[in-house]
């Protein structure tokens, strides 16, 4: 059902589990591009040959051609207002931790501890051939596409189209929503497997669930689902201010 951020600040206010499950649209406002949509990164490079596991096997440099783009976007983005306020609300006892299907690091960039990172993190690169880990930046740095030690081209340690989400991403995330007492579902439609399971073992358990979107899901007419139409900073300035923690 539709709500306004008032209506919603009460559950917020008084959850000392939630859980915070995050997408592209929180990251759109720290200028990085969605992937999906009107002017998303999918519209210029098709996802099929710049971001599947068979496509970098393949053609690494042409993929890194579309990596170099995404890299110098991550790079100089800053957390949004959405972001900062989620990580004061883990300090102050009411966020017990977030999943983001986002790879940008900006969740720990505003200050947040416990972050499950489902696709993976920009900020490494790993190599498929000896399994060397490296800062993104460090490698970057010294060329593009940048090589392992071993003189393989590193690929970033995020999860492309055709491969599996971590285990332990899973574990963490599923042991999350089956604990918590509040689930926000922020910037993300949750329509790919299996980050829309999380929300849904929430709902089973009869946890209330906070959707802040643009535009209608799925999920938002649900019972028991709470929908705050806007932008995820707008919302979560309206909230904040409603609880005593505006900033």
């Amino acid at each position: 059902m539709k709500r306004e951020p008032s209506e919603v600040a009460g559950l917020v206010k008084n959850a000392r589990r939630a859980v915070v499950l995050t997408g592209a649209g929180i990251s759109v406002e720290s200028g990085i591009p969605a992937f999906r949509g009107y002017q998303g990164l999918w519209e210029k490079y098709d996802p099929m040959e710049y971001a599947h596991i068979q496509a970098f096997l393949l053609d690494p440099e042409k993929v890194w051609r579309m990596l170099a783009e995404m890299m110098d976007t991550i790079v100089s983005a800053e957390p949004s207002y959405a972001h900062v306020s989620i990580a004061r609300l883990e300090e102050e006892g009411i966020v017990a931790g977030v999943i983001t299907q986002n790879v940008d690091g900006l969740h720990q960039k505003a200050g947040s501890k416990v972050v499950v990172e489902f696709h993976g993190s920009a900020d490494y690169l790993i190599c498929l051939g000896c399994n060397a880990r490296y800062p993104s930046l460090e490698k970057v740095e010294e060329g593009i596409p940048p090589k392992c030690s071993c003189g393989r081209i590193l690929k970033p340690d995020v999860v492309f189209f055709g491969e599996p989400i971590p285990d332990e991403a899973v574990r963490r995330s599923l042991e999350l929503s089956a604990s918590c007492d509040l689930f926000l579902l922020v910037g993300t439609s949750a329509t790919v497997a299996p980050a829309n399971q999380l929300p849904e073992v929430a709902l089973q358990q009869g946890v209330p669930l906070i959707e802040i979107n643009p535009e209608p899901t799925h999920f938002s007419m649900r019972e028991n689902v709470h929908w705050v139409q806007g932008g995820a900073s707008d919302v979560f300035r309206q909230i904040m201010r409603e609880i005593g923690l505006a900033s």
